[in-house]
């Protein structure tokens, strides 16, 4: 489970949001937290409406002050700043995952959806995510700024038959039972009127033979659910699966509701990010109809988180 945390800061308030929810975690899993800023080659001279910190000084006093004023006492709080300005900061904040050898990067979204859809396809979560080196928990601001999360609610793990999907389900199981929470494992299959992609032709093409084909599908993923719930070992989460028929993304975003969850978890290619979830399109509807924090659980997942 998750020991060390690393938590890129830009020097903004907004990118603070996300320290709650580390507080939260590193008291829940005892875990080490590294605040870490990274000086920014040719940076703009502001960001997200305040002065961009460009001097590794300055960054260090911001980093000691955040401590100061988030962190309760009892929390082991390290600060580093990357001095060597770049102009590859996910390059950087990965690299110093491995460094440091940390388990989990906590990373604030910024701004409305445009802006998170943009974080999740886009440079940063994307390549920090695509270097293998460590999942990565995206904390989405609510209104106000603040991050509502782990407030007692469940998670929720979508699988697609997979083991790729699968492998989230280790981590998705331990931290739902060190933060006390319920888990829900969703399994979706589509009907005849949602298939896409590659499938698409085959509803119009033979509508009656792919209609038993996706009933079928149905059945054994009853099955299957039922299976990998039998084989978990009990680590303290209730943990409970349903199979949905639709469009993925719409079962998904629609249980979320229904469930009232705290977070979304996922397994990904890692190269892919998140478009090797289902489709980009699939990714796309998650990601810019919820508030929802995602935990990104690359392939190659190293062994201490699991």
């Amino acid at each position: 489970m998750f020991k060390h945390l690393i938590v890129p800061l830009d020097g903004s308030r907004l990118s603070e949001a996300a320290l709650p929810v580390v507080i939260h975690l590193a008291q829940k899993l005892d875990a080490t937290v590294t605040l870490v800023h990274v000086i920014e080659k040719n940076p703009p001279a502001e960001i997200h409406g305040e002065p961009h910190l460009c001097q590794a000084d300055e960054a260090e006093r911001y980093l000691e002050d955040v401590q100061r004023r988030m962190f309760p006492p009892g929390i082991r709080v390290e600060r580093h700043v990357h001095e060597a300005a770049t102009d590859d900061v996910p390059g950087s904040i990965a690299a110093h995952a491995r460094e440091f050898e940390s388990d989990l990067v906590v990373m604030c979204t910024h701004g409305r959806r445009g802006g998170l859809l943009k974080l999740l396809f886009g440079d940063i979560a994307q390549k920090v995510v695509a270097s293998n080196v460590t999942p990565v928990l995206l904390i989405r601001p609510a209104e106000g700024g603040s991050a509502a999360f782990l407030s007692g609610r469940p998670f929720l793990v979508p699988l697609d038959g997979t083991s790729l999907r699968e492998r989230a389900l280790p981590i998705a199981t331990a931290l739902a039972a060190a933060c006390k929470v319920d888990l829900d494992v969703l399994m979706v299959v589509p009907t005849l009127s949602t298939l896409s992609g590659v499938n698409t032709a085959s509803r119009f093409l033979l509508p009656a033979t792919t209609q038993e084909m996706l009933d079928l599908a149905s059945k054994d993923a009853e099955e299957y659910v039922r299976k990998l719930l039998d084989g978990m070992p009990a680590q303290g989460a209730k943990v409970t699966a349903g199979v949905k028929r639709g469009d993925p993304a719409e079962v998904i975003i629609t249980e979320a509701r229904r469930l009232g969850v705290d977070m979304i978890i996922i397994g990904t290619e890692g190269k892919a990010g998140m478009e090797a979830f289902w489709s980009s399109s699939v990714a796309n509807k998650i990601s810019s109809r919820t508030h929802l924090a995602l935990l990104l659980i690359p392939a190659h997942v190293p062994a201490a988180a699991q």
